[in-house]
Formats: C-alpha cells, structure tokens, sequence
C-alpha cells in the first residue's frame, strides 16, 4: 500500500479520518487559500484542494495525498470563521430561520503519476428561528469561534438546526467519508 497522507492540519479532518482505522500521516499545506474575484465558492474549494494535494506531492512523491477544503455560504455569500464572540452573534443571527450551505471538495491524489479524482459535495443546514439568549447561551458554552458559521454540529450546534440536508454528515464536519471511500477502492485500498 502506498504512503497515505491527510494534506491538512485540521485536528476536524484528522479525526474523521481516524474513524477509518488507516495508518496514515499528516501533511499540512502551504498554500494561498484568497479566493479568486468572482469565483464561485463550488469552484473555489475544488481549486484549493487541488492545489493542497499538488503542494504535498512535491513532498511526498510516492503517496496518496487527501486533501480537503470548505467554505459556508449564506446568499451564496462565503461565511468564514467568526474569531471571536460579536462576529459569532452576528452569524448566528444572521443563519436563524434560514439555510447555510457548506460546499466540501475533496481530492485524492496520486503523485507517484499525478492523476486525481476530485469532487464536491454540497450539505445544507437549515436553521431554527434562534432568539438573542439561545444564541448566547450556545456561544457561552461551544465558543466554535474557530468554526466557519459559528457551530460544531458534533456538539452542542446540533440544538441549533431545524435539519440536515446531505449525503455524509461527515462533510459537514470536513470529509467525505463515503466518497473518500470510494475513490481509496478505486486505489486498492479497501477500508474494510
């Protein structure tokens, strides 16, 4: 079996990957992440993985890289990590009653031949009507102030939500499992 290698620092992602039971290393990418002027959230995370896995395999020249990028957007606006606690309200009040959609690439690639298969899965959360005190009081006890639309849908986040909309709610969090799946069978690695 060929190296496999998580090109990301994300302790998120590692976890998820973790739950696959592979041996595997982490590799985290330098890379300019600005999104280009008019580029569409879709099309911004597939460019940017992309891009993490190409920037490893430079490293890591007989690997298989997995590499990963995700944005929030409400009115298909990008909504990023809040940072701190206004910013967080801010989100949160703007996310109540109404749906953010989470766009998640995901690239495995081969850089022993530098041949790719790349997608991106869309997840919809639909959120309740929030008033000012829950929004507080989850922000009081989550603090996803490192989290793009202010939650951690692993968490305490998930009181937030009328629903879930996807095919993994693992790319909610940052990985497509069922696809990475998928595309790791295609390299004769098989998870189970």
């Amino acid at each position: 079996m060929k190296k496999l290698i998580l090109g990301s620092s994300s302790v998120f992602r590692k976890a998820l990957l973790e739950k696959l039971g592979l041996e595997f290393e982490c590799d985290s990418p330098d890379i300019d992440e600005t999104p280009l002027k008019n580029e569409h959230p879709r099309d911004m995370v597939a460019r940017l993985a992309l891009a993490k896995a190409q920037a490893i395999a430079k490293r890591q020249p007989q690997a298989l890289i997995i590499a990963s990028d995700q944005c929030a957007t409400l009115d298909n606006k990008i909504i990023g990590k809040p940072g701190e606690h206004a910013a967080a309200v801010q989100q949160l009040q703007d996310a109540s009653g109404r749906s953010v959609t989470f766009y998640t690439s995901l690239c495995l690639y081969n850089s022993q031949n530098d041949e790719y298969e790349l997608c991106v899965e869309p997840f919809h959360v639909h959120f309740r009507e929030l008033n000012d005190s829950q929004i507080e009081n989850y922000l009081q006890r989550e603090q996803p102030y490192n989290c793009a639309g202010s939650f951690k849908s692993e968490g305490l986040g998930i009181s937030l939500f009328e629903r879930l909309e996807g095919d993994d709610p693992n790319t909610l969090i940052g990985l497509p499992l069922i696809k990475l799946i998928r595309m790791l069978g295609k390299q004769g690695i098989d998870v189970i």
